[in-house]
């Protein structure tokens, strides 16, 4: 591995393969590393009864009674899926954001500039659900307790044959609507405090860290409203599922977000909207410290290769 005083020597933009692969590794350690308390996440959030997450007192509580109950292989349900989408997802997230961002600056860094970071994210983030919805829906049906399918792949047929294409982007607009202030705050917050701690803009394992994880824990704390909503459209099941499983008593299907928001409070108050958010905040902290680590990290050995040769 290079030393970080050859990060002088490296060129200050990188090629696309660069960011595409970087991208990708990140995108999917992020998500299989932190997975067990997503799928925390999706059982609290969640109008299906899953009285055993929704009676624990925290998320790691919550994980521990899965485990012990249905196996310690059963909080991994779906995570093939979600490295599936990932991959491809934070390819194109990462480079469309760096060249974009690179556009909307010129190059310069600074506080200045947070607009501009908020703007790449937003143009990002559109491809990068485009890509990234249908994974969603197969790994929260995937998580849900008692689910009725064997595989991933059985899921994506079963949806595809009960419910039609529609399923795998009836939560797209919501995604949208969620993960477009999102990642707003995400990356504005993650350029502030590199700009606060790294200046330079060197490659710093220890501030990618740092500033990755505030950011991701922020933003994750202000759409918890909105992902609390995606996720009731994600899980809700076909009739025909739900006369035969006892566990889906509801056999009403949303209509949309604001159909989901009023269900939500009509079941759970003001407080429904709120559920699952210490189990986002602690996926999302590791999470995001995680994910600018691993793309950091490859960015700057895949650069340096690509410099030297």
């Amino acid at each position: 591995m290079p030393e970080e005083d050859d990060y002088e020597s490296l060129p200050s933009t990188y090629s696309v393969p660069v960011h595409m692969a970087a991208g990708a590794l990140a995108g999917i350690t992020e998500h299989c590393v932190m997975y067990p308390i997503d799928s925390v996440k999706t059982r609290m959030q969640s109008l299906c009864p899953c009285p055993d997450t929704q009676k624990c007192p925290t998320p790691v509580h919550s994980l521990m009674r899965i485990m012990k109950k249905e196996g310690w292989l059963r909080p991994l349900r779906g995570m093939n899926a979600m490295a599936a989408g990932a991959g491809p997802a934070h390819a194109l997230y990462f480079t469309v954001y760096e060249k974009l961002r690179e556009r909307f600056t010129g190059g310069t860094h600074g506080h200045s500039n947070t607009l501009s970071y908020a703007a790449a994210g937003v143009l990002a983030t559109l491809i990068h659900d485009a890509v990234m919805n249908p994974a969603e829906v197969v790994k929260q049906r995937m998580q849900m307790a008692f689910s009725p399918y064997g595989s991933s792949i059985e899921c994506v047929r079963c949806i595809y044959r009960r419910e039609g294409i529609k399923a795998f982007y009836r939560s797209y607009a919501t995604q949208l609507t969620m993960n477009i202030p999102f990642q707003m705050i995400h990356f504005s917050a993650y350029e502030f405090w590199q700009q606060l701690l790294n200046p330079e803009h060197k490659y710093d394992p220890k501030t990618h860290f740092i500033a990755g994880a505030m950011a991701g824990g922020l933003a994750a704390a202000v759409t918890t409203p909105m992902d609390c909503i995606k996720t009731v459209l994600n899980t809700q099941q076909s009739p025909e599922i739900e006369q035969n499983r006892v566990f889906m008593k509801a056999t009403h299907a949303y209509q949309g977000m604001s159909d989901a928001m009023r269900s939500i409070y009509k079941q759970r108050g003001i407080r429904g909207f709120t559920c699952g958010i210490q189990a986002r905040v602690m996926y999302q902290i590791p999470a995001a410290a995680l994910s600018w680590s691993v793309y950091e990290l490859f960015k700057f050995v895949l650069g340096y290769s690509e410099a030297k040769n």
